[in-house]
């Protein structure tokens, strides 16, 4: 066979390997805009929609649903009121987000969840969360990780706003 034939036939075949390869990684990566939420909050709340606000801008999609049975879903969903904010968020997979935790965290825990977790939470309405923004206000909290059996350790310490983002 003629060497340069054979080195064409090369160049084609690791081309075409190349492209296969990219094609194929770009299919299969999800985005975080592929990772739809159901979020559910009180009619009237507005921090949640700040909060909503947060994760389109950091590349979520939300499906909003205002609920007069808020407190029964967090039950039903395994949200320990130690663990409750003013609104639950759930993914497909079926883990729940409650409260103002920073999108900063969620892409950690959707990269690499541990093992028996429910999700994450920064219970109640820490001042100057994601949503929760007033002014240059700011208290440190702890993002919890809410796991299946009823326990919980800390996920995340947030001394400052910048660690957030």
């Amino acid at each position: 066979m003629n060497r340069n034939l054979i080195t064409r036939s090369l160049q084609q075949f690791c081309c075409a390997l190349a492209l296969f390869t990219l094609t194929s990684f770009n299919a299969s990566a999800q985005t975080f805009k592929e990772i739809v939420m159901d979020v559910h909050k009180e009619v009237t709340c507005g921090c949640c929609v700040g909060w909503i606000a947060h994760m389109d801008e950091q590349g979520f999609a939300s499906n909003v649903h205002d609920s007069r049975t808020l407190n029964s879903l967090k039950q039903q969903l395994g949200v320990l009121p130690k663990w409750q904010s003013c609104h639950t968020a759930v993914t497909s997979e079926g883990y729940v987000f409650e409260g103002h935790v920073p999108a900063k965290f969620i892409k950690q825990f959707i990269a690499s969840p541990p093992a028996g977790a429910l999700g994450l939470a920064a219970p109640g309405m820490p001042l100057g969360s994601p949503g929760m923004v007033i002014g240059n206000q700011f208290t440190p909290y702890n993002v919890i990780l809410m796991k299946k059996d009823g326990s919980s350790e800390v996920y995340a310490s947030i001394a400052t706003a910048e660690e957030q983002y």
